[in-house]
């Protein structure tokens, strides 16, 4: 009979090839298939499991463990996963191992994290008099989106000391991510017939001006802002859509602006700013537009003090498993750490595999990371959790 207070690498490559098995890609998500998964291997660990179906395949799924008295500890990371797209050498739903590397879609980001962290709460669950507390895992449909998982799963105001969130970062301890918004902003033109351009007021031309002061501000101001873990905030355009015929000329042309905003930095100043970029190009320029929606995006910025028990100990959880350098570090994304934190939980973002293969085909975790993580999950559990006596 094996060490359950151990890691299963066998195990935990089968539930990661199952996991990878399971289509959910986001859009349009499907993660209820997924959670039901997690739940029965969970569930046969000893936690008490509820799937929350909130929308037709759409689920969260929360798992507990009670073990006496003290604070309330999460895993956090999410279900679905971005669409597989092209350029695959092999099926990106089959896991394929070759040199060290376990591919596939999800691998990394974040079904490698995931598998990871039900490891970790099995040998937690397994060693009940090595700590004290109650322990979750929390699995989230919609990060790749719009966070509504997490964003659900917060709104019911739970109380939660510490969190570590599930993304690819080789293992080290991340502390800090960037938080994003997107304004749809609509340039307003005149319409005419394109053999006869004088007769309107073409929005391309009027939008080319005011792509030309995002730019500027992007240069003269946003990025004059920094943060010593997440380096510089930004704003830039992302899509352009203009025109309903070849033969005429566009009264309306539509920007998508991304801003990346930094821990401290105010959403309403952010805001206020975008507005009032939008006002100087009217005055300079006679450009009218307006910001017609928000687009949903994982949420804000947030970080969590170099000097909080939780980082120190997951900083010693990374070196002592393996991580080339412990951190911490900044993300350059954003992802659910930001809605645990205003919780009021401490938290910290840990997983292994890495962002710059995460969302490409032939996405790939490194087999000894991914074992290794379940190890720095374990062991940054236990600090916080406080030993029974």
């Amino acid at each position: 009979m094996r060490d359950e207070t151990t890691p299963d690498a066998a195990r935990m490559r089968r539930e990661l090839a199952a996991l990878v098995a399971v289509d959910s890609q986001n859009p349009p998500g499907h993660e209820a298939a997924a959670a039901a998964l997690v739940a029965g291997w969970l569930a046969a660990a000893g936690f008490e499991v509820e799937v929350d179906e909130y929308r037709p395949g759409r689920a969260n799924l929360v798992a507990r463990l009670a073990n006496g008295p003290g604070p309330t500890f999460a895993f956090n990371t999410h279900l679905d996963v971005v669409p597989a797209g092209g350029g695959w050498s092999s099926d990106p739903f089959v896991l394929r191992e070759a040199d060290g590397r376990l591919q596939g879609r999800g691998a990394c980001d974040c079904k490698g994290p995931l598998v990871a962290m039900v490891e970790a709460m099995r040998m937690l669950a397994a060693d009940r008099a090595e700590w004290s507390g109650t322990l979750l895992g929390v699995f989230v449909a919609d990060e790749e989106v719009a966070s509504e998982g997490a964003r659900r799963f917060a709104a019911g105001r739970p109380a939660i000391d510490f969190a570590v969130v599930g993304e690819p970062t080789s293992n080290a301890t991340v502390t800090a991510h960037k938080g994003s918004l997107r304004p749809l902003v609509r340039v307003h033109g005149v319409a005419a017939h394109s053999g006869a351009p004088d007769r309107g007021d073409n929005a391309i031309y009027r939008a080319a001006k005011l792509v030309g002061l995002v730019e500027a501000m992007h240069e003269t101001v946003v990025s004059r802002r920094t943060h010593p873990l997440l380096g510089a905030a930004s704003l830039t355009v992302t899509r352009i859509h203009a025109g309903v015929a070849d033969n005429v000329l566009p009264d309306r042309c539509d920007l998508l602006l991304d801003r990346r905003t930094l821990p401290n930095e105010d959403e309403a100043a952010v805001k206020a700013e975008i507005a009032d970029l939008l006002r100087q190009a009217e005055v300079r320029f006679g450009v009218r537009a307006e910001i017609v929606e928000w687009r949903p995006t994982t949420g804000g910025a947030t970080e969590t003090a170099p000097d909080r028990p939780l980082v120190r100990a997951a900083l010693a959880a990374s070196a002592a498993n393996g991580a080339a350098a412990a951190g911490p570090f900044g993300f350059q994304g954003a992802c659910d750490l930001v809605h645990f934190r205003a919780l009021g939980a401490d938290g910290v973002v840990i997983g292994p595999g890495s962002l710059a293969v995460a969302h490409k085909p032939d996405e790939f975790v490194p087999a000894d990371e991914f074992v290794a993580a379940s190890l720095v999950y374990r062991d940054v559990a236990r600090a916080m959790l406080r030993p029974a006596r």
